[in-house]
């Protein structure tokens, strides 16, 4: 999914342009390896965290096939990051596509924060792409059967997601979904589908950050458009 997401384009040069050559990275929710991949391919060292067994499994499979100077410079560690604790401080933590807004706001959100920054070096960054609460305040599809995600896979097909059930709780934040990944050959034979309950937190982020000793140090910067990267500094 996120292979194929053209909102996500420009993501990696925003990360890159955050951390000094050559310098190291902890990714929260590291997932199958797109981004700790392609930073270490540039010369950064990652150390990956998530969560999940099956996506730490396949980013194992894909660094297998790296060159071995680069699959050297990633480091792969099974975790939760409201509760992690590597022993060590790095130049960069991000936390991309939306991955904090899968766990709730309050206490699971200040816990983050805490990790990225026990994990900085003084003066290092902190990156987390969060999605824009205009956009999970949208009302459900009026057709959902109709794809709001449509685009073309490495292979000649087509990735298509549906909404099939949506509503948002102001007052707490929350958006609950029901989505559906369907992915297509090149001649539209639907080759597996994949449906989940999905739900996303949001809420400022900027008075949890500082409580765990982060400041803001830039507007939001706008990706696709959907999210934002906030960009904070250890002081």
């Amino acid at each position: 999914m996120t292979g194929a997401d053209a909102r996500l384009t420009g993501d990696l040069e925003i990360y890159l342009g955050l951390a000094p050559p050559g310098g190291t990275v902890l990714e929260l929710g590291c997932g199958t390896g797109r981004l700790a991949f392609a930073l270490a391919e540039r010369g950064l060292s990652v150390m990956g965290l998530d969560i999940a067994p099956a996506m730490l499994a396949q980013a194992s499979a894909k660094r297998a096939d790296l060159e071995p100077s680069v699959a050297a410079r990633v480091e792969l560690r099974r975790g939760d990051m409201t509760a992690f604790d590597a022993k060590r401080t790095v130049d960069l933590v991000i936390c991309p596509y939306f991955t904090l807004a899968h766990v709730p706001r309050g206490s699971a959100w200040k816990n983050t924060f805490v990790t990225a920054a026990r994990h900085l070096k003084s003066g290092g960054m902190a990156a987390f792409h969060l999605p824009r609460e205009a956009i999970m305040r949208l009302p459900a599809a009026a057709d959902p059967s109709l794809p709001v995600f449509d685009q073309p896979t490495s292979t000649g097909g087509r990735l298509q997601l549906f909404i099939l059930e949506r509503s948002y709780r102001e007052e707490v934040g929350r958006l609950d979904q029901v989505i559906e990944y369907v992915e297509f050959d090149a001649w539209s034979t639907v080759l597996r589908r994949s449906p989940e309950r999905q739900t996303l937190y949001i809420a400022d982020p900027v008075p949890v950050a500082t409580g765990s000793g982060l400041v803001l140090d830039r507007d939001p910067i706008p990706l696709g458009d959907v999210g934002d990267i906030w960009v904070f500094r250890k002081a």
